[in-house]
């Protein structure tokens, strides 16, 4: 097995919290058995940070200078890596990709396994906010929770065959009729509508979107992390108005999982290989 050279380890990543790419690529090494089922068979856009948090940054569908090992993807005109394993997942961090974004489908297929709900708070509304919309969403759908890592919070739950057209209309329409519900929650992109409500983007269930993976590290300031939480969590920031307890770093997810295992666990399918 070939392995993956890693360079500039000591190079500071987030100034603020002195968090180096050594410590990113051990962080991803040490989360790899859980993070990696949430990847395993989608087609992933990368996040790039080469130089920091506060550098240059790029989104990057397109594979380039993958070395043999590492599973890709055509799809679209676009040749997309495939981490399936630990060495390509620390490849992908050696390059500077600090988030890893991952389609709703599995390659091969046209139809995506997962429905998502980003909700996404315009000031002066916040991660509470998001909250008792996920919970409204809960009651209709099920499904499993995460922060963003961000501001907002993201609802999964099971497509159940459908295909884009059908989840993305599904998506819609739930998020219309939570907006006619509520004064503080919005269906609509303009930045006009979102200010002091939470946005429901239901466009991220197009076939051409991404969204962040449970457990990915983000490119922010500190390096917060887009946590599982329980709905248990959730109730309790809806109700006492507190974000900061639904605010993660690299350093608090052992205990998490120690303490949780894996909260996104039932929505991972048996997975098939890339070719």
């Amino acid at each position: 097995m070939n392995a993956v050279r890693l360079t500039n380890l000591d190079r500071v990543l987030w100034p603020r919290a002195r968090f180096t790419k050594g410590d990113m690529i051990e962080y991803y090494r040490a989360v790899a058995e859980t993070l990696l089922p949430h990847l395993a068979d989608r087609p992933l856009t990368m996040w790039r940070f080469p130089t920091g948090v506060d550098g240059p940054s790029w989104w990057q569908n397109e594979c380039r200078g993958a070395p043999p090992w590492l599973a890709t993807h055509k799809w679209r005109g676009q040749r997309f890596c495939v981490v399936n394993d630990a060495r390509s997942l620390a490849w992908v961090a050696n390059i500077g990709t600090i988030e890893l974004h991952p389609f709703l489908h599995r390659v091969h297929e046209e139809r995506p396994d997962l429905i998502v709900f980003d909700l996404d708070p315009g000031p002066p509304a916040g991660l509470s906010e998001c909250c008792a919309v996920a919970l409204r969403i809960h009651e209709r759908l099920g499904g499993v929770a995460k922060t963003s890592g961000a501001t907002g919070l993201h609802v999964y739950a099971s497509a159940g065959g459908r295909s884009y057209d059908e989840t993305k209309s599904l998506a819609r329409t739930l998020a219309e009729e939570l907006a006619a519900a509520a004064d503080g929650v919005t269906a609509k992109q303009a930045r006009r509508a979102r200010e002091g409500r939470v946005l429901v983007d239901w466009l991220q269930n197009d076939a051409t979107r991404s969204t962040v993976a449970p457990y990915s590290l983000r490119g922010l300031p500190l390096p917060t992390v887009s946590m599982p939480v329980t709905w248990e969590e959730v109730e309790r920031c809806a109700r006492t108005r507190q974000d900061r307890p639904l605010t993660f770093l690299a350093s608090d997810v052992p205990a998490r999982l120690e303490q949780h295992g894996d909260l996104f666990a039932p929505l991972v399918s048996e997975p098939r290989r890339a070719r």
